[in-house]
């Protein structure tokens, strides 16, 4: 019993361990995602972007192209993340139990941990002036923390600071765990935006010297907004922008409107002036002070946003990253090339036009960015002459931003015009197309033996006949037998001889369609022709039982005794339910009757035995045969054959 409960332990750690394993090993090829947002930053010295997961406790890392590369797990709630200014220590916010850690960017291993001496936090982080700061609280009692990281824990000394919001000009101080935000190109400044309550209560603090001064303080109710739920500093003026939308300048002590950019539900702001915000199912990259979008990029479904998405500026202005909703998870999107405007283009060709005669395309090309005068598009066509494109004479863009050219297609087919715009320092490249339906000529394409009857298993020989054509000679032929259990095969392709002509051979074994096909070439149109020729089944009957052969006249006889019963069997090719009809006449005086024909099954080794019965009596001549009846005999893939006359007389 010890032996096996050893054994049963050990079988469920190792299974453990190998599923933790393939699980790191199928996330680390996988898109970053999460349950819910626990904070989102980059790390340009790493080219890492790094997200925090509230619900299941875990901390991952992500490339600039949103593939998971990294994670650790096990935190419980990760409300929020913070990278040092200088790139070295990442730190994460657990309110749950009330700590702060420090983390190595490269290795997401844990450095330090800080414990925090509340019950509410810390819940936002924004590193400024050389410390971590933090929020915490309950809804009617916010406060400001800090986190020293040159005071090393072990000297004694507690790097820990609370109740760092100043008491001088502030008033009634927080309510709630506030937004924070921090910015290396304003350093020692940090942006402050009040959660507990809907007055909008926003701040800028000064935090250069290591302690809290009001720069601008504002907590009149509704004067500049109507909550916060998402506050940045502007890199490049005194300015927050509050909600992903409202400009408000700081000075004097005091916050002012100072402009606005379209709704949205939040934003992050580059240190070059940039904003991208988030709206429901997009992300939108504003100039400073625009209010038209520089690029718009559809991310996800209106119906799945929440408030929790977000987005963060790379360093190098290179991407955008937004955490997407969709199915109830987070997954981190990369936006590339967010600083250029992409151009809107369009190409009008004619929908049909003549082959070898000149055709005119138009078109337009615009953009919210105004365009460098004198715009080149370059023009590719693509044809069958040309299916890797050919390319065409640049075209000059108009002043009103209009463009035209005229071509003469040398080939009939789909004729596509693609015009592309090359980009440059403030515009992404941009290509459109048109499609030409350009008429070409037709041809003769003729195929033999249409309407024939063969013997079952004739080879028989199907020529096509192939007319005018430009440089295509090629043509195909196919056979597809009767039957849903025989696929379509091609037979034959290849270029027809001096004469037009392309032979194959078809073993009839059924009625089979059998098609001609040509392809087209550049100025003469794909033709197809089909004949149907038909096959009849084998089919024989053999004698059994009689006990000799002889001739009555002409004809040659089997001879039974009066009391013999005559069994008659006969081979029919098989097919699934197939039936054959027995015909069986008697003569008299001269003439031959028909009895009633029957049907009989044809079993799966095409035999279809029939005892006929003894008459009883002497001088009966009778005769038989089997037959197949298209449609009749339980399908219809032969043509209706006959098989020969037995004749049959009964002696004493």
């Amino acid at each position: 019993m010890r032996s096996t409960s050893v054994a049963t332990a050990l079988a469920v750690l190792f299974s453990s361990a190998a599923l933790s394993v393939v699980a790191a090993g199928t996330a680390s090829a996988a898109t970053t995602t999460v349950t819910s947002v626990g904070g989102l930053v980059v790390d340009g010295a790493h080219q890492r972007v790094f997200v925090g997961d509230a619900a299941d406790g875990r901390i991952l890392a992500s490339d600039y192209n949103g593939t998971l590369v990294d994670l650790n797990v096990g935190f419980g709630s990760v409300s929020d993340l913070a990278l040092s200014d200088d790139g070295g220590t990442l730190y994460a916010a657990l309110p749950e139990t009330h700590r702060i850690l420090a983390l190595d960017p490269a290795t997401l291993e844990v450095r330090t941990t800080y414990p925090i001496a509340t019950g509410t936090g810390p819940r936002h982080l924004a590193f400024a002036g050389g410390k971590l700061w933090f929020s915490y609280g309950d809804q009617w009692d916010g406060d400001l923390g800090s986190v020293d990281p040159a005071v090393d824990p072990a000297s004694g000394a507690d790097p820990v600071a609370l109740a760092q919001i100043p008491t001088e000009g502030t008033g009634s101080g927080m309510w709630g765990q506030a937004l924070l935000d921090a910015d290396p190109l304003r350093p020692g400044l940090l942006a402050v935006g009040e959660t507990g309550d809907s007055t909008g209560t926003e701040a800028v603090f000064d935090v250069s010297s290591g302690t809290a001064r009001v720069v601008a303080w504002h907590d009149t109710s509704y004067e500049l907004n109507d909550g916060v739920r998402d506050i940045d500093l502007v890199a490049g003026a005194d300015q927050v922008l509050v909600n992903g939308s409202d400009r408000h300048a700081y000075a004097d002590g005091t916050l002012t409107k100072a402009g606005a950019y379209p709704a949205a539900w939040g934003a992050d702001v580059a240190s070059n002036g940039l904003v991208a915000q988030f709206t429901p199912g997009k992300v939108a990259v504003y100039r400073p002070d625009a209010t038209q979008p520089l690029r718009t990029y559809p991310v996800g479904s209106a119906a799945d946003y929440t408030a929790a998405a977000d987005v963060r500026w790379a360093p190098d202005f290179s991407r955008v990253f937004a955490l997407v909703p969709g199915g109830g998870t987070y997954t981190l999107k990369a936006l590339t090339q967010p600083t250029l405007n992409v151009p809107t283009l369009t190409v009008d060709a004619p929908s049909s036009a003549p082959r070898a005669r000149k055709l005119t395309v138009t078109g337009r090309i615009s953009a919210t960015v105004p365009l460098p005068a004198g715009v080149k598009l370059s023009v590719t066509r693509t044809d069958l002459d040309s299916p890797s494109g050919k390319a065409l004479a640049a075209v000059t863009v108009a002043a009103d931003g209009t463009y035209s050219f005229t071509d003469t297609p040398p080939a009939g087919g789909t004729v596509t015009y693609k015009v592309t715009y090359a980009g440059d320092t403030e515009h992404a490249a941009v290509s459109a197309s048109d499609k030409v339906a350009v008429s070409r000529a037709g041809t003769s394409l003729g195929l033999n033996n249409n309407g024939k009857l063969y013997n079952y298993g004739a080879d028989v020989k199907f020529t096509a006949h192939l007319g005018s054509t430009y440089k295509n000679r090629t043509v195909e032929i196919w056979a597809d037998p009767f039957g849903g259990d025989k696929p379509k095969k091609l037979v034959k392709k290849g270029k027809v001889n001096s004469s037009g002509d392309l032979a194959a051979w078809v073993d009839m074994t059924r009625d089979t369609t059998v098609t001609a096909v040509f392809a087209g070439d550049a100025r003469y149109q794909p033709k197809t022709v089909k004949v149907t020729a038909y096959a009849r089944v084998k089919v024989s009957t053999a004698v059994s039982r009689h006990y000799r052969t002889a001739r009555i006249g002409s004809t040659s006889y089997y001879w039974f005794h009066k009391n013999t019963d005559p069994l008659l069997t006969t081979t029919m090719t098989y097919y699934p339910g197939r039936q054959q009809r027995f015909d069986l006449q008697v003569y008299y005086q001269g003439s031959w009757y028909s009895a009633d024909s029957e049907w009989f099954p044809v079993g799966s080794n095409g035999k279809s035995a029939v005892s006929l019965g003894a008459p009883g009596e002497a001088g009966i001549r009778a005769r038989m045969r089997s037959v197949y009846v298209n449609g009749a005999s339980g399908d219809d893939v032969n043509s209706t054959t006959y098989g020969t006359w037995k004749y049959l007389y009964f002696s004493n």
